[in-house]
């Protein structure tokens, strides 16, 4: 048995977590295996996709399993998929690509499951089965798709019918190619579309498919691109190692949470690939820790299932595209069941993250965040800066998922419907007495430490239609000009802010600071100022322009637990008028908080290590 201290996962044990999310999906599965109807509530797109979705992530998995045993197969996972791509694929199966845009994305799934389990399955079929199956990935041949990493399922799609002398398109492929290329800013960090998209879509998408399709295909793109792609996952895997926390979770921001443990997948491909200067035990640790943390809340549930939720079913957690079969995803994170138990990574002792080695503070410019991870007790807590989903001066409501000054590897913010529009927790925000709380979506980033927000109030109802994870829009009302700063160091964030001293503002609008949410059954409000839950402090106080302290209390506002409480400041607001606090985020026995000196133009930290740190001053 390897040595696997930190997390006690082995390969075998990845093994029978496969194992037990293919076998259990049987039970629910129609007798020719093609639909896989789950129970749970049903996607914006209805039951057909939905058990598409189910059977095309699960036949990844399964393909990953044969992979990865060079075709040992005592669940007959061969033979069953086969079955139903069979009956999928024929005049009374699922629904074509050209026909149903999630189809476009559940033909990825299968083309690479196809290739990846070639040698046992697609090489045992009869012409007529693999005719069939051919005629309907093609429909995705000169169809269009948006500017995201959707432009990889048709790259991935016709790459394997290019292989099996179906038909394909070049000129496809090359726009695809260039779209992906559009999208990289920089330093190994893709933005999922034209907007400040930053999220897991990077690594379980944008860094995946475009080294698996290399393999797939060596002559289809040139030497120098892969190469390029293989720097981009390097430099990735540097940042986002730093965003697991000792608990093994992953940073809870973005979109499509209910993937989980997906978020492995870039780590895996750095072991398949050695597109990493990683150690083969840091890459194992950190990806069966994130298998681990999930395992620990029992996912899969007690039917061996993956749920819309995060650990138990929580399906508000669900964008409008999201079915039961969406959290199926997951399956990504189990890529390294592709390489055998021999392998390095398999072999080597599991090593301590980053969080686990040592406190860290990092910068990382992309996505215009500042990162902390304290190893007393391995929070990793985001301040960000430069992501929002949209694009500056766009006047949407912020979006929970993007928008917040903070995300932590041991917070969630509130997403039920009735929060979802409110910047109810780490934000700065303008309170009008009628209108509520203003938006900062759209701000302008000035650098990965502050940013420049016109505020704005929208009057957004619960019924948007699709919702992909952005801010909701309305009927925008403007509000001030807010420039604030952010200083993060240790458990620590030093938040300063100004308001526009030309701004013309109400008598009674306040202007408020709020901190990290906590969430359990049991909460503990230890004054107006901290909230105790989980082993887990979360404080926020004044330095200077507040005079009243608060508390937010939620109810079923999100999947972490049944109450949710967030501490907040509170002041008139002044134009001109400089506020200045301290939030903090740490396990229960906090560091001390770090000195604070003003001057006319900066601010000057000493922290409780003795780390000295200049700031400017935020100027609207």
């Amino acid at each position: 048995m390897t040595d696997a201290r930190f997390t006690g996962l082995t390969r075998d044990s990845w093994s029978a977590v496969a194992d037990q999310l293919l076998l259990s999906l049987r039970g629910w599965a129609s007798p020719d295996h093609a639909r896989i109807d789950l129970p749970g509530q049903q996607s914006a797109y209805g039951p057909d996709s939905d058990s598409l979705e189910a059977f095309a992530r699960s036949f990844l998995l399964a393909a990953i399993r044969l992979k990865g045993e060079d075709g040992k197969d005592p669940h007959d996972l061969a033979g069953w998929y086969a079955e139903g791509l069979r009956a999928g694929t024929g005049p009374q199966g699922w629904p074509r690509p050209d026909q149903l845009g999630q189809a476009k994305v559940e033909a990825c799934s299968i083309a690479l499951g196809l290739h990846l389990s070639r040698p046992w399955l697609w090489d045992r079929l009869d012409d007529r089965d693999r005719a069939q199956i051919v005629a309907w990935l093609a429909t995705v041949v000169g169809e269009q798709y948006p500017p995201i990493n959707w432009v990889w399922f048709q790259i991935v799609v016709e790459t394997f019918l290019k292989s099996v002398g179906g038909p394909w398109s070049r000129d496809d492929i090359e726009s695809g190619l260039a779209v992906h290329e559009s999208l990289y800013r920089g330093h190994g960090w893709y933005a999922d579309g034209p907007e400040r998209a930053f999220d897991h879509y990077n690594g379980w998408a944008l860094h995946v498919y475009p080294l698996l399709w290399a393999s797939m295909d060596p002559g289809l793109s040139d030497v120098k691109l892969q190469d390029a792609w293989r720097d981009r996952l390097s430099e990735f895997l540097d940042s986002t190692v730093h965003l697991i926390g000792g608990n093994g979770s992953p940073l809870v921001q973005g979109r499509s949470l209910t993937y989980r443990f997906a978020a492995a997948a870039p780590l895996w491909m750095g072991a398949i690939t050695g597109a990493t200067e990683l150690a083969p035990g840091v890459l194992r640790r950190a990806s069966s820790g994130i298998l681990k943390h999930f395992l620990d809340h029992d996912v899969p549930d007690e039917r061996g299932l993956l749920t819309l939720g995060w650990y138990g079913e929580w399906p508000a957690i669900a964008q409008s595209y999201s079915g039961p079969g969406s959290p199926y995803w997951a399956v990504k994170g189990m890529l390294g069941l592709m390489l055998p138990a021999d392998h390095p990574v398999w072999t080597a002792a599991e090593k301590p993250l980053p969080v686990e080695d040592s406190d860290f503070t990092r910068e990382i410019a992309e996505p215009g965040w500042l990162v902390s991870g304290t190893r007393s007790d391995g929070i990793v807590r985001v301040v960000n800066h430069g992501t929002d989903h949209s694009n500056p001066g766009d006047e949407r409501a912020d979006s929970p998922l993007y928008a917040r000054l903070g995300y932590s590897t041991h917070t969630m913010p509130p997403l039920s419907t009735p929060y979802w529009a409110q910047p109810l927790e780490n934000s700065v925000t303008i309170v009008h007495p009628e209108l509520g709380l203003a938006h900062r979506n759209g701000f302008t980033t000035v650098a990965p430490r502050s940013s420049i927000s016109e505020l704005h109030w929208v009057r957004t109802t619960d019924d948007q239609g699709p919702e992909h994870g952005s801010g909701r829009g309305g009927a925008v009302m403007p509000g001030p000009v807010v420039a604030m700063t952010s200083a993060l160091h240790g458990s620590h964030e030093v938040r300063a802010a100004r308001i526009d001293p030309n701004a013309d503002l109400g008598l009674d609008w306040q202007i408020e600071f709020s901190g990290w949410p906590l969430t359990s059954d049991l909460i503990t409000v230890a004054s107006r100022a901290e909230v105790r839950a989980n082993n887990l402090v979360s404080t926020i106080k004044p330095y200077t322009g507040f005079d009243s302290t608060g508390i937010r209390r939620t109810e079923d506002s999100q999947p972490l637990g049944n109450r949710t409480a967030t501490p907040y400041l509170r002041a008139p607001a002044t134009p001109g008028n400089l506020y200045v606090a301290v939030i903090s985020l740490s396990g229960p026995t906090p560091e001390p908080e770090p000195r604070i000196h003003l001057t006319a133009t900066h601010l000057h930290l000493t922290w409780s290590d003795n780390t000295q740190t200049t700031h400017p001053l935020p100027t609207p």
